[in-house]
Formats: C-alpha cells, structure tokens, sequence
C-alpha cells in the first residue's frame, strides 16, 4: 500500500475503543486515559507512515503500544524505586527512608480520625504541636521545641518573628547556600532580618561580633557549614563564646545545624557535625534542624530552644503557613519516639542503619547480588570490589562510609545503555558509572531488594 492507503487504513479512536482489546481496556482503566492513549499512539503510527518508518496499521499491531501508554498513563508519577548509587539520603531519591514501625502509626493516623487539635483530657480545642513537645525536650534537653514543614521554613519562621527589621550578625564564612539555591542572605533579606556580615571567609574573631553588636542588634546567628568545609589558615568563634557575648548584651543566639542527628556519632568515628543535645548544653537559644536528613524521619524542620523564645515563634502568623500536616507529624512523633533509647534508634532508623552498617555485612549482601547475576548471565564481567559510600543530603562532606559495590561491565551493550535499562524498568533501580562498569553500591540496597535487582539486572543485559 502507498502512503495514503497506509493513512486511510488507519483505525479510527471509536473502532479501537469498541474492539475487544478497548474493552479490555475500559474494564481496567479510566476511560480518559484509554482514549488519550489511543489517540496518542494512532498519532505516532500516523507520523511513522508519513516518514516512511512503518507499514504496520493494523489495530493488533497498535495494541501493545495502546497498552503501555494507557498503563503509564494510569500509573503514579510518584513510585518506589530502588537506590543502588550508595547516597543514604539522597536528595532526588527521596532522602530518608521510614521504617515499616514508623509508617504503622502513619497509617493508624491516616485512615481514621485523630486527636491532632483536640484535648481529650479537657474535651476543647487543642494545639497540633503538643504532640511532640515532650519528645523534643526529653532527647534534646531543650526548654521547648516546635516542628514546621522543612528547615528552611524554621530559619525563615525564626528570623521573621524575632529579628524583621533588625541585624542578624552572622560570620561571612557561613553565608551558605544549600540545595534549591537556598542562600542564608536571601532568606534574611526576604524574612525582613537585617544582615550584618562579620569577619572573612577563612576567619572570624570575636570581636568582629562584639564590634559589631549594637541596640539594633536582633540575633547571633550561627550557621554550621553542613554541606562542605573550609580548611587550612582557618578560625572560627566556637558557640559557647557566642552565647557568654549574647548573654552579656541580651542577645540571643541561634544555630542553624541544617542536618542535626540525636545520637553521638563519634562514638562511630564519624566527627565534625555537632550533636543537637551539645549544641543545647552550650547555652545556644534557637537551634533548628531537619528532620529528614542525619535524623532520619520525614521532612520537617525542628526549632528547639528557650520556651520563651518558642513561643513567640510558634503565635506568628507565619507558623500557620509553614505547620506541618498530621501525616508528617505521625512519622516525627514515631521517629523521635524511636530517639528515647539511642541504641533502639540505631537499628530501627533506617538512614542510621544504613550509615553504621558493618561493612562485612554489606561485602555479604554485594555477593549475593553478584551470585544470582552470574547464574543467568554469561556475558559480563561481575566483581565485587571495595569502595565507599556518602552520607548525601548535604551532611557529613568529608566522611566515606567503606563499602561494597557489584561492578559489572557488560559485553553485549554499552554501560550506559545499562544504566538506562534499569533506570527505565520497574522497579527503576538507579545506579551509577564508572569509568565503564555499571556500580551497585549495597549498602543501600536492602536485603529485601536483593532479588528484585539481580532479576532486573539479569533482564537488562538479556
């Protein structure tokens, strides 16, 4: 046939919705989506005809491709994917992950009603933060605590309500900017805080504070460089000097850790990030944090600190706008709830687990990996090989967790070709290249996940 009769020959949308195949269809999916994936794939066929590409019109021939595009179409943008790069909170894959305990209180709250604003006690209105008061001064040993949406809505609820119109002193080497070109400047400046920089990038004295204290002064803002460091000819004022300055002005001083965690690190060998529980003892009056990062929960921003303070923050009209929902507030109730027994959260936190996991321990889950590939693939060459891991989310810059990778490097196609197989199959798994092996680093992949990405590994390179 010529191009026009292969045009003509086409089916048209009403013949393919009332075949048996779009019957099929239309017990399975929305109709809407049916139709679109009809239309949108006689389209394809129709351009495929005009360039030459296809003779294939028949509705039989459309039919797998129909059921695909309509499949997509119904299916969630939003799914669960497998992380093989190594990066335990991994900002694009979600950061941190909850456990099964965790998502159990969130589903008891999600499928039924709740006491997030009501007092059962007194029968009357209640307020949601009360939830978690109690938990944030119990492990933190603050006065008070608050959670809102994310930290940068804590930095930003803190400096509106206590500083607008007044200067922030702040060291100019801890003008940081995180992901999503959030920068310290900008956010004071839209918060309506006024930024006084002191020092340089590599030092600041305490004078450089002390000089510049005035009766306009607002806050001490201390801001901890999370997501990178500054070495060599390099001074900065630790925070208890800070607050002894503060003290002595009537100031007070804040702390932005950015990724705060609730246990003591360095009792793993991992330094250099401040404890949350330290920066309380040091005197320090706001200190806010992300609940979703080295703390393992959902995403939330923790404001803790002098009650005073606290409360100021929690009337302003901004706390309203910035509150987290009562899902979010299911998932930190049960995470800081994992937090009153240190050891208990270790082995019940996931990014915790994952971040102090024994390294034999994933050595063994890398082998079996790389055994269930060998089994059915001939064709590539699988190793098994030390390497290390990053703790990602912005936190612990200068810290690799040793690990084990599969290194495999496929004879057949290319690694790239590879890596976009398994990232385009279901489950999508995400891995990452180097130099021509595809790298599955298994420390974060669980040993549920086992089978599920040597089966798609295995399909991939088939």
């Amino acid at each position: 046939m010529d191009t026009r009769d292969l045009l003509s020959s086409l089916p048209s949308v009403d013949e393919a919705l009332k075949s048996g195949y779009g019957r099929e269809w239309l017990e399975k999916y929305p109709r809407r989506y049916v139709l679109d994936a009809i239309r949108e794939t006689i389209s394809l066929r129709r351009k495929e005809i005009l360039e030459g590409t296809t003779k294939e019109v028949s509705l039989a021939s459309m039919a797998p491709d129909i059921s695909l595009n309509v499949k997509r179409l119904a299916t969630p943008s939003l799914r669960r994917l497998i992380n093989a790069t190594g990066i335990v909170v991994h900002t694009n894959l979600g950061r941190s992950i909850l456990s099964e305990r965790i998502m159990e209180n969130v589903s008891t709250i999600a499928t039924g009603y709740s006491n997030l604003e009501y007092d059962l006690a007194s029968g009357s209105r209640g307020k949601r933060h009360t939830h978690i008061k109690r938990l944030l001064r119990e492990i933190t040993g603050a006065e008070d605590g608050f959670a809102v949406n994310n930290n940068a809505a804590a930095v930003f609820l803190c400096l509106t309500a206590l500083a607008k119109g007044r200067e922030v002193i702040v060291s100019r080497g801890e003008l940081v900017e995180i992901g999503g070109s959030f920068r310290i400047p900008d956010v004071m400046s839209h918060s309506g805080a006024l930024l006084r920089e002191v020092g340089t990038t590599n030092k600041t004295h305490l004078h450089d504070y002390e000089h510049a204290m005035s009766d306009a002064t607002a806050l001490i803002l201390k801001v901890h460089r999370s997501n990178y460091q500054i070495v060599g000819f390099t001074e900065e004022v630790p925070v208890e000097k800070l607050v002894s300055l503060g003290q002595g002005r009537g100031v007070p001083v804040m702390y932005d850790l950015g990724s705060g965690y609730l246990i003591p690190l360095h009792q793993y060998g991992i330094h250099g990030e401040p404890a949350v529980q330290e920066m309380v003892r040091s005197g320090a009056d706001l200190i806010t944090f992300s609940g979703d990062k080295l703390l393992g929960g959902p995403q939330a921003g923790i404001i803790v600190g002098k009650r005073e303070l606290i409360e100021k923050i929690q009337k302003h009209p901004l706390a309203r706008a910035v509150r987290i929902d009562k899902l979010t507030l299911a998932a930190l109730e049960a995470t800081l709830m994992e937090y009153v027994d240190g050891a208990q959260a270790k082995e019940h936190i996931p990014t915790l687990r994952m971040l102090l996991e024994d390294p034999g321990t994933i050595k063994t889950r890398a082998k079996k990996i790389a055994s269930l590939i060998k089994r059915e693939i001939k064709d590539a060459v699988l190793q098994v090989l030390e390497d290390s891991s990053q703790a990602g989310g912005g936190s612990l810059p200068e810290v690799e967790f040793p690990t084990y990778v599969v290194a495999i490097r496929p004879e057949n196609i290319s690694v790239n070709e590879l890596e976009e197989r398994l990232r385009k199959g279901e489950p999508a798994i995400i891995a990452r290249i180097q130099g021509n092996s595809l790298i599955l680093d298994a420390r974060t992949i669980g040993d549920q996940e086992i089978t599920a990405v040597a089966h798609a590994v295995t399909a991939a390179l088939r």
